[in-house]
């Protein structure tokens, strides 16, 4: 099987400007950065944004834009250098000092051990909700939490499986629209103030837990406050892995060289040659794309951390492992009850929406590291490697919803930690650690592959070196200061040296033979 030949030219693959000549023909290219608000929203607007509002007010505004914007930096600097090359980040870190094919590896270990950690606590947040919706709490001993989230992946399995989301999908949208409809117009009939989430959003604090937090909630106030706000770095706005599938995603969209062959040097000088080049205006596309999502995900925040200033912290509540999505409800039902449903049916499909989106993301990560080594093998096998996919991140899942149902029904404790503990590591990783290591990356790639004029400009060079010192600090402290230091952080090393040793023996052996079919005329 040959290469993917590159996109002819057609109106498709025409910048909108060039089509139109109306600059608002290009709000049109939103498409793939609804799938990075669509990952986002579950898990952290509706649980902790509002558990952001609770804890610390309007004031934590400040950290969800300022980590939004240092994640925008990082998700443009990728997508720009798809959509001026049409080369993933994983074939250029093929080309990292040491043995080729080292860092793809280690950050696809560390996504086969991450991703699955992230679909069983997806699962288990419906499974807490669907026990809050149907009273179920006390059955099986308080372990029934697991077997809903496990009969809740058992449904995404197999939709995954049959192909037959896009119905369920549709219908998301629609019920999720309406929530951040309701959601929003509550806020304005709440009438918060206004100049104060202003403040909260512009101006930085210092965070301090509330004054009533020991009495009510002595499990949070023994933790330091940077390691709840670090947390929040995490979720809010995507992670990692949730960046690479999104430049994965523009090959369908193809702007620019995304989807066509990547470019070679000589036609990387032609563009850079031309300002007005094809190439060099499509890069505007995931400018908006970008920043359209992030705003999304901004105000969806904003909303929810309203929810939680105004709803539950008067009331001395916070969103917990016992009750993630339940409290939330409130901020709509007090405008009327029957906004009740709504409510309950937005978050379930938001929640499913996310659970199926991290598979998605998964499957599209071990296809990038294998099309990074091989690519027409790659595209060949696609569904294999999906079916894969699916079943190691359901095998890993159902060995963790199991351990936290058997944990929870043998142990006294009022909550099981098993979920939160295995996330916390994953989170730092997925979220924090390796959003830094993205953001040194792409200055990295476009000095290394990039002619002059085509490099991103000075400011985003500043910005993402600044994003990456900020996450690879608080990566670092935060493995530092867990409890399991030590686990977490061998971890890590044992990680990046088995990756070492493979990529300069079995995977050198492997691209060795590649070259020699391809010597000899035949596919690769």
């Amino acid at each position: 099987m040959s290469e993917p030949l590159e996109a002819s030219p057609s109106a498709s693959s025409a910048p909108p400007t060039l089509l139109s000549g109306n600059p608002l023909s290009w709000i049109k290219v939103f498409g793939p950065g609804a799938i990075i608000a669509s990952l986002t929203i579950g898990t952290g607007e509706l649980i902790f944004s509002t558990r952001g509002g609770a804890l610390f007010g309007y004031n934590i505004l400040f950290l969800f834009v300022f980590i939004s914007i240092l994640k925008w930096a990082l998700v443009l600097g990728t997508a720009r250098h798809m959509v001026l090359t049409g080369v993933h980040p994983f074939q250029r870190m093929m080309d990292l000092p040491g043995p080729r094919g080292w860092a793809p590896l280690l950050f696809f270990f560390m996504a086969a051990i991450c991703m699955p950690i992230w679909v069983s606590f997806h699962s288990s947040v419906l499974g807490n909700l669907t026990v809050w919706v149907t009273g179920t709490g006390d059955y099986l001993h308080g372990g029934i939490q697991f077997v809903w989230g496990g009969l809740i992946l058992a449904g995404i399995l197999i939709l995954a499986a049959s192909e037959t989301y896009t119905v369920l999908e549709r219908v998301q949208l629609i019920i999720v629209g309406a929530l951040i409809v309701c959601a929003g117009i509550s806020l304005v009939l709440y009438n918060p103030d206004w100049l104060a989430m202003l403040q909260g959003a512009i101006i930085p604090p210092i965070y301090e837990y509330p004054d009533w937090l020991p009495e009510y909630h002595p499990e949070i106030a023994k933790q330091p406050v940077w390691v709840e706000t670090t947390r929040y770095v995490g979720v809010i706005g995507g992670a990692g892995y949730d960046y690479l599938a999104y430049t994965s995603f523009l090959r369908e969209k193809q702007w620019g060289k995304a989807g066509a062959r990547p470019a070679t040097p000589a036609e990387l000088e032609t563009i850079a040659s031309d300002p007005e080049h094809p190439v060099r205006q499509w890069v505007r596309a995931p400018y908006i794309d970008c920043t359209i999502s992030f705003v999304i995900v901004v105000a969806f925040s904003a909303v929810f951390v309203a929810s939680g200033t105004l709803v539950l912290a008067p009331n001395y509540e916070i969103p917990t492992e016992a009750n993630l999505l339940g409290l939330q409800a409130q901020f709509v039902v007090k405008i009327h009850p029957w906004l009740y449903p709504l409510y309950v049916s937005g978050a379930f499909l938001t929640m499913l929406g996310t659970l199926y989106g991290t598979l998605e993301v998964a499957y599209t990560i071990l296809n990038e590291m294998a099309r990074s080594v091989n690519n027409n093998w790659a595209v060949r096998h696609a569904r294999r490697l999906k079916h894969y996919t699916v079943v190691w991140c359901a095998v890993i899942a159902y060995g963790v919803l199991t351990w936290s149902y058997f944990y929870k029904i043998h142990t006294d404790e009022e909550k099981p930690p098993v979920i939160l503990a295995l996330m916390t590591p994953a989170n730092l990783f997925t979220g924090v650690l390796f959003c830094g290591i993205l953001c040194l990356l792409n200055p990295w790639m476009d000095r290394r592959f990039l002619p002059k004029p085509l490099q991103m400009p000075i400011w985003m060079f500043l910005l993402n070196a600044f994003s990456a010192v900020v996450f690879l600090a608080l990566g670092v402290k935060g493995y530092w200061d867990h409890e399991s230091r030590w686990v977490a952080l061998g971890g890590l090393a044992g990680f990046a040296l088995v990756s070492w040793i493979a990529a300069a023996t079995v995977l050198r052996s492997r691209l060795h033979a590649a070259t020699d079919v391809a010597s000899d005329g035949e596919d690769v």
